[in-house]
Protein backbone atom coordinates (compact mmCIF):
# COMPACT_ATOMS: atom_id res chain seq x y z
CA UNK A 1 0.00 0.00 0.00
CA UNK A 2 1.33 3.21 -0.68
CA UNK A 3 2.16 6.14 2.13
CA UNK A 4 0.25 9.42 1.33
CA UNK A 5 2.76 12.44 1.79
CA UNK A 6 0.38 14.89 2.72
CA UNK A 7 1.29 18.42 2.66
CA UNK A 8 0.96 20.53 5.89
CA UNK A 9 1.13 24.23 5.59
CA UNK A 10 2.56 26.32 8.69
CA UNK A 11 0.79 28.94 8.82
CA UNK A 12 2.84 32.54 8.59
CA UNK A 13 3.39 34.48 12.00
CA UNK A 14 0.71 37.40 12.12
CA UNK A 15 2.21 40.49 14.27
CA UNK A 16 0.75 43.53 15.46
CA UNK A 17 3.09 46.21 15.47
CA UNK A 18 4.27 48.63 18.39
CA UNK A 19 6.04 51.70 18.81
CA UNK A 20 6.88 54.65 21.33
CA UNK A 21 6.62 58.06 19.13
CA UNK A 22 8.84 60.31 21.36
CA UNK A 23 8.20 63.08 18.62
CA UNK A 24 12.24 63.56 17.98
CA UNK A 25 12.59 65.41 14.86
CA UNK A 26 15.90 63.83 14.04
CA UNK A 27 14.00 60.26 14.25
CA UNK A 28 10.87 60.71 11.85
CA UNK A 29 8.71 57.40 12.63
CA UNK A 30 7.11 56.68 9.76
CA UNK A 31 9.97 55.77 7.28
CA UNK A 32 11.71 53.70 10.10
CA UNK A 33 7.88 51.93 10.89
CA UNK A 34 7.73 50.94 6.97
CA UNK A 35 11.49 49.53 7.33
CA UNK A 36 10.37 47.32 10.48
CA UNK A 37 7.56 46.56 8.30
CA UNK A 38 9.88 45.82 5.33
CA UNK A 39 12.12 43.45 7.96
CA UNK A 40 9.07 41.56 9.09
CA UNK A 41 8.07 40.84 5.41
CA UNK A 42 11.54 39.35 5.10
CA UNK A 43 10.84 37.18 7.84
CA UNK A 44 8.06 35.72 7.15
CA UNK A 45 5.82 37.51 8.82
CA UNK A 46 2.26 39.41 8.30
CA UNK A 47 1.66 42.74 9.65
CA UNK A 48 -1.87 43.03 10.89
CA UNK A 49 -1.63 46.79 12.54
CA UNK A 50 0.42 49.56 13.61
CA UNK A 51 -0.23 51.08 17.10
CA UNK A 52 2.04 53.63 18.19
CA UNK A 53 2.06 55.37 21.51
CA UNK A 54 2.90 59.60 21.12
CA UNK A 55 4.64 60.04 24.84
CA UNK A 56 7.29 62.86 25.60
CA UNK A 57 9.68 59.43 26.73
CA UNK A 58 9.64 55.83 26.80
CA UNK A 59 7.89 54.63 29.91
CA UNK A 60 10.42 52.85 31.91
CA UNK A 61 8.35 49.89 33.25
CA UNK A 62 6.31 48.96 30.10
CA UNK A 63 7.49 51.34 27.52
CA UNK A 64 4.10 52.13 26.01
CA UNK A 65 2.42 52.79 29.74
CA UNK A 66 0.04 50.18 31.99
CA UNK A 67 -3.08 51.39 30.31
CA UNK A 68 -1.73 51.19 26.46
CA UNK A 69 -0.51 47.46 27.74
CA UNK A 70 -3.97 46.36 28.34
CA UNK A 71 -5.32 48.12 24.96
CA UNK A 72 -2.55 46.17 22.92
CA UNK A 73 -3.44 42.91 24.78
CA UNK A 74 -6.94 43.21 23.78
CA UNK A 75 -6.02 44.46 20.26
CA UNK A 76 -3.88 41.59 19.49
CA UNK A 77 -6.29 39.40 20.69
CA UNK A 78 -9.21 41.05 18.56
CA UNK A 79 -7.11 40.31 15.70
CA UNK A 80 -5.50 36.95 16.11
CA UNK A 81 -2.48 38.41 16.55
CA UNK A 82 0.56 35.22 17.67
CA UNK A 83 3.13 37.99 18.03
CA UNK A 84 3.99 41.23 18.95
CA UNK A 85 6.47 43.15 16.89
CA UNK A 86 7.93 46.40 18.85
CA UNK A 87 9.84 48.94 17.07
CA UNK A 88 12.00 50.07 20.00
CA UNK A 89 14.45 48.20 21.81
CA UNK A 90 13.25 46.79 24.69
CA UNK A 91 15.16 46.71 28.38
CA UNK A 92 15.03 42.93 30.29
CA UNK A 93 12.10 44.71 32.83
CA UNK A 94 10.17 46.60 29.99
CA UNK A 95 10.10 42.95 28.41
CA UNK A 96 8.94 41.26 31.50
CA UNK A 97 6.54 43.69 32.86
CA UNK A 98 4.46 43.69 28.97
CA UNK A 99 4.55 39.59 28.74
CA UNK A 100 2.63 39.76 32.04
CA UNK A 101 -0.06 42.14 30.61
CA UNK A 102 0.20 40.48 26.51
CA UNK A 103 0.63 36.90 26.44
CA UNK A 104 2.30 36.48 23.01
CA UNK A 105 5.96 36.61 21.74
CA UNK A 106 7.25 40.00 21.72
CA UNK A 107 10.22 40.57 19.40
CA UNK A 108 11.99 44.14 19.15
CA UNK A 109 13.74 45.23 15.72
CA UNK A 110 17.07 43.94 16.65
CA UNK A 111 16.13 40.51 17.28
CA UNK A 112 13.90 40.81 13.94
CA UNK A 113 17.54 41.89 12.11
CA UNK A 114 19.13 39.17 13.74
CA UNK A 115 16.57 36.80 12.56
CA UNK A 116 16.72 38.13 9.07
CA UNK A 117 20.38 37.80 9.14
CA UNK A 118 20.05 33.81 9.93
CA UNK A 119 17.82 33.30 7.29
CA UNK A 120 19.92 35.07 4.45
CA UNK A 121 23.71 33.42 5.94
CA UNK A 122 24.99 31.05 3.16
CA UNK A 123 28.82 30.84 3.73
CA UNK A 124 29.90 29.49 6.75
CA UNK A 125 31.41 32.39 7.82
CA UNK A 126 28.00 34.25 7.54
CA UNK A 127 26.90 31.42 9.73
CA UNK A 128 29.47 31.75 11.95
CA UNK A 129 28.88 35.47 12.60
CA UNK A 130 25.27 35.74 12.59
CA UNK A 131 24.74 32.96 15.52
CA UNK A 132 28.06 34.71 17.13
CA UNK A 133 25.81 37.85 17.32
CA UNK A 134 22.38 35.76 17.89
CA UNK A 135 24.15 34.95 21.76
CA UNK A 136 25.76 37.64 22.20
CA UNK A 137 22.26 39.78 22.13
CA UNK A 138 20.47 36.85 24.47
CA UNK A 139 23.78 36.89 27.00
CA UNK A 140 23.32 40.92 27.62
CA UNK A 141 19.45 40.69 26.81
CA UNK A 142 17.42 37.46 27.96
CA UNK A 143 19.35 35.71 29.87
CA UNK A 144 18.28 35.92 33.78
CA UNK A 145 15.10 38.05 33.62
CA UNK A 146 13.11 35.71 34.84
CA UNK A 147 11.05 35.08 31.75
CA UNK A 148 10.37 31.57 30.30
CA UNK A 149 12.69 32.00 27.65
CA UNK A 150 11.30 29.44 25.04
CA UNK A 151 7.91 31.22 25.31
CA UNK A 152 10.17 33.11 22.12
CA UNK A 153 8.06 31.64 19.12
CA UNK A 154 7.62 32.14 15.93
CA UNK A 155 10.66 31.19 14.74
CA UNK A 156 12.03 34.67 14.78
CA UNK A 157 14.45 34.53 17.31
CA UNK A 158 14.95 31.14 18.02
CA UNK A 159 16.03 29.92 14.99
CA UNK A 160 19.51 30.02 13.35
CA UNK A 161 22.04 28.06 11.62
CA UNK A 162 23.84 26.93 14.74
CA UNK A 163 23.12 25.80 18.49
CA UNK A 164 20.01 27.92 18.53
CA UNK A 165 17.59 26.42 21.83
CA UNK A 166 16.72 29.48 23.87
CA UNK A 167 17.08 27.43 27.08
CA UNK A 168 20.85 27.09 26.71
CA UNK A 169 22.17 28.65 30.24
CA UNK A 170 24.98 31.36 30.80
CA UNK A 171 27.74 28.31 30.60
CA UNK A 172 26.73 27.17 27.81
CA UNK A 173 26.25 30.50 25.78
CA UNK A 174 29.79 31.28 27.06
CA UNK A 175 31.37 28.37 26.43
CA UNK A 176 29.46 28.72 22.69
CA UNK A 177 30.72 32.20 22.15
CA UNK A 178 34.40 31.34 22.67
CA UNK A 179 34.46 28.56 20.02
CA UNK A 180 32.48 31.10 17.82
CA UNK A 181 34.96 33.59 18.35
CA UNK A 182 37.93 31.05 17.91
CA UNK A 183 36.75 29.75 14.32
CA UNK A 184 36.28 33.54 13.89
CA UNK A 185 39.62 34.45 14.45
CA UNK A 186 40.76 31.49 11.86
CA UNK A 187 38.91 33.71 9.28
CA UNK A 188 40.27 36.81 9.90
CA UNK A 189 43.97 35.37 10.10
CA UNK A 190 42.93 33.13 6.65
CA UNK A 191 41.76 36.65 5.35
CA UNK A 192 44.63 38.55 6.50
CA UNK A 193 47.07 36.16 4.76
CA UNK A 194 45.19 36.35 1.37
CA UNK A 195 44.85 40.13 1.74
CA UNK A 196 49.01 40.28 2.22
CA UNK A 197 49.68 38.93 -1.68
CA UNK A 198 51.11 41.52 -3.34
CA UNK A 199 48.00 43.22 -5.46
CA UNK A 200 48.68 45.64 -8.31
CA UNK A 201 44.97 45.97 -8.53
CA UNK A 202 43.36 48.41 -6.18
CA UNK A 203 40.50 47.67 -3.92
CA UNK A 204 37.46 49.54 -3.95
CA UNK A 205 34.46 48.50 -1.61
CA UNK A 206 31.00 49.23 -1.82
CA UNK A 207 29.13 50.64 1.03
CA UNK A 208 25.31 51.71 1.68
CA UNK A 209 22.38 51.47 3.67
CA UNK A 210 20.72 47.87 3.33
CA UNK A 211 18.86 47.61 -0.25
CA UNK A 212 20.13 49.98 -2.14
CA UNK A 213 21.35 48.06 -5.05
CA UNK A 214 25.10 47.65 -4.03
CA UNK A 215 24.95 43.81 -5.29
CA UNK A 216 22.69 44.76 -8.47
CA UNK A 217 25.70 47.38 -9.31
CA UNK A 218 28.55 44.96 -8.88
CA UNK A 219 26.67 42.66 -11.06
CA UNK A 220 26.71 45.44 -13.59
CA UNK A 221 30.01 46.19 -13.51
CA UNK A 222 31.19 43.11 -13.70
CA UNK A 223 28.53 41.31 -15.52
CA UNK A 224 28.51 38.82 -12.94
CA UNK A 225 25.31 37.20 -11.11
CA UNK A 226 25.72 37.84 -7.49
CA UNK A 227 22.50 37.10 -5.31
CA UNK A 228 19.97 40.35 -5.76
CA UNK A 229 16.65 40.23 -4.19
CA UNK A 230 14.26 43.56 -3.38
CA UNK A 231 14.31 43.17 0.44
CA UNK A 232 16.54 44.05 3.47
CA UNK A 233 19.86 42.42 3.86
CA UNK A 234 19.76 39.82 0.87
CA UNK A 235 23.34 39.80 0.82
CA UNK A 236 25.31 39.49 4.09
CA UNK A 237 28.72 37.13 2.48
CA UNK A 238 31.52 39.18 1.03
CA UNK A 239 31.49 39.25 -2.77
CA UNK A 240 34.76 40.27 -4.63
CA UNK A 241 34.60 41.23 -8.29
CA UNK A 242 37.21 42.09 -11.03
CA UNK A 243 35.97 44.54 -12.74
CA UNK A 244 37.66 46.48 -16.49
CA UNK A 245 37.18 50.16 -15.54
CA UNK A 246 38.87 51.48 -19.30
CA UNK A 247 42.41 50.10 -21.55
CA UNK A 248 44.31 48.02 -19.07
CA UNK A 249 42.75 49.10 -15.75
CA UNK A 250 40.96 46.89 -13.82
CA UNK A 251 39.68 47.14 -9.95
CA UNK A 252 38.64 44.80 -7.58
CA UNK A 253 34.97 45.53 -6.54
CA UNK A 254 33.53 44.17 -3.18
CA UNK A 255 30.17 44.07 -2.11
CA UNK A 256 29.57 44.44 1.63
CA UNK A 257 27.12 44.03 3.94
CA UNK A 258 24.16 46.63 4.03
CA UNK A 259 23.80 49.21 6.94
CA UNK A 260 21.00 50.39 8.92
CA UNK A 261 20.03 53.24 11.14
CA UNK A 262 21.61 52.12 14.83
CA UNK A 263 23.07 48.53 13.50
CA UNK A 264 23.36 46.41 16.54
CA UNK A 265 26.22 46.77 18.37
CA UNK A 266 26.25 42.63 18.64
CA UNK A 267 26.18 42.61 14.63
CA UNK A 268 28.83 45.26 13.89
CA UNK A 269 30.96 43.14 16.38
CA UNK A 270 30.37 39.91 14.80
CA UNK A 271 30.66 41.33 11.55
CA UNK A 272 34.43 42.20 12.27
CA UNK A 273 36.42 39.95 9.75
CA UNK A 274 34.01 40.74 7.09
CA UNK A 275 34.43 44.92 7.91
CA UNK A 276 38.05 44.22 7.70
CA UNK A 277 37.68 44.30 3.94
CA UNK A 278 36.65 47.95 4.28
CA UNK A 279 39.81 48.94 6.20
CA UNK A 280 42.05 47.41 3.04
CA UNK A 281 40.05 48.71 0.51
CA UNK A 282 41.81 51.78 -0.86
CA UNK A 283 38.37 53.62 -1.54
CA UNK A 284 35.05 53.37 -0.94
CA UNK A 285 31.78 53.78 -3.14
CA UNK A 286 28.74 54.68 -1.01
CA UNK A 287 25.68 53.66 -2.78
CA UNK A 288 22.63 55.73 -2.31
CA UNK A 289 18.46 54.61 -3.22
CA UNK A 290 18.06 57.67 -5.14
CA UNK A 291 14.14 56.43 -5.84
CA UNK A 292 13.81 56.28 -1.51
CA UNK A 293 12.47 59.73 -0.48
CA UNK A 294 14.10 59.02 2.83
CA UNK A 295 17.70 58.47 1.35
CA UNK A 296 19.11 61.27 3.52
CA UNK A 297 18.47 59.66 6.72
CA UNK A 298 19.99 56.46 5.28
CA UNK A 299 22.77 58.24 4.06
CA UNK A 300 23.12 59.69 7.77
CA UNK A 301 22.80 56.42 9.01
CA UNK A 302 25.99 54.81 6.89
CA UNK A 303 28.20 58.15 7.39
CA UNK A 304 27.40 57.39 11.31
CA UNK A 305 28.45 53.77 10.70
CA UNK A 306 31.76 54.15 8.96
CA UNK A 307 32.72 57.27 11.43
CA UNK A 308 32.08 54.34 14.37
CA UNK A 309 34.32 52.12 12.03
CA UNK A 310 37.07 54.86 11.62
CA UNK A 311 36.35 55.01 7.99
CA UNK A 312 35.75 58.69 7.37
CA UNK A 313 38.71 59.46 6.07
CA UNK A 314 39.20 57.11 3.54
CA UNK A 315 38.19 58.39 -0.44
CA UNK A 316 34.96 57.80 -0.72
CA UNK A 317 32.54 58.55 -3.91
CA UNK A 318 29.16 59.37 -3.73
CA UNK A 319 26.67 57.21 -6.38
CA UNK A 320 23.26 57.28 -6.25
CA UNK A 321 21.65 54.55 -7.33
CA UNK A 322 18.41 53.57 -8.97
CA UNK A 323 18.16 57.20 -10.89
CA UNK A 324 15.51 55.44 -13.30
CA UNK A 325 13.06 55.50 -11.39
CA UNK A 326 13.41 59.80 -10.03
CA UNK A 327 12.36 62.42 -11.90
CA UNK A 328 15.30 65.12 -11.21
CA UNK A 329 18.49 63.54 -10.06
CA UNK A 330 19.05 64.39 -5.90
CA UNK A 331 22.83 65.63 -6.47
CA UNK A 332 24.41 68.30 -4.15
CA UNK A 333 27.88 68.23 -5.08
CA UNK A 334 31.35 67.44 -7.09
CA UNK A 335 32.11 64.17 -6.88
CA UNK A 336 28.73 62.32 -6.71
CA UNK A 337 27.15 60.30 -9.95
CA UNK A 338 23.68 59.21 -10.65
CA UNK A 339 23.50 55.89 -12.08
CA UNK A 340 21.00 52.75 -12.34
CA UNK A 341 22.26 49.13 -12.39
CA UNK A 342 19.00 48.42 -13.81
CA UNK A 343 19.29 49.89 -16.99
CA UNK A 344 23.11 50.67 -16.98
CA UNK A 345 22.69 54.61 -17.15
CA UNK A 346 26.07 56.34 -15.85
CA UNK A 347 28.16 53.12 -15.19
CA UNK A 348 30.51 54.23 -17.93
CA UNK A 349 30.93 57.70 -15.97
CA UNK A 350 31.13 55.67 -12.74
CA UNK A 351 34.14 53.41 -14.39
CA UNK A 352 35.99 56.94 -15.22
CA UNK A 353 35.63 57.96 -11.52
CA UNK A 354 36.92 54.55 -9.91
CA UNK A 355 39.73 55.09 -12.57
CA UNK A 356 40.31 58.85 -10.84
CA UNK A 357 39.94 57.49 -7.05
CA UNK A 358 42.11 54.66 -6.83
CA UNK A 359 44.62 55.89 -8.91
Amino acid sequence: MAHRTLDVKVAAPRALVVAVDTGDPARPIDPELAELEALASASGVTVLERIVQRRARVDPGTLVGAGKAVEIAQRAEELGASMLLVLNDLRPRQRRALEKVIPLPIIDRTMLILDVFAQHARSREGKLQVELAQLRYRQSNLIGIGADLSRLGGGIGTRGPGETKLEVDRRRIAGRISILRRELEGVRRSRATRRSVSRSEPLVALVGYTNAGKSSLLNRLAKSDVFVADQPFATLDTTVRRVWLREDRYARVVDTVGFITDLPKDLVAAFRATLEELDEADALVHVIDASNPDWPRQAQAVDATLHDLHLEQKPRLIVFNKCDAVAVEPLHGAGELCVSARLGTGVDRLKDALCELSA
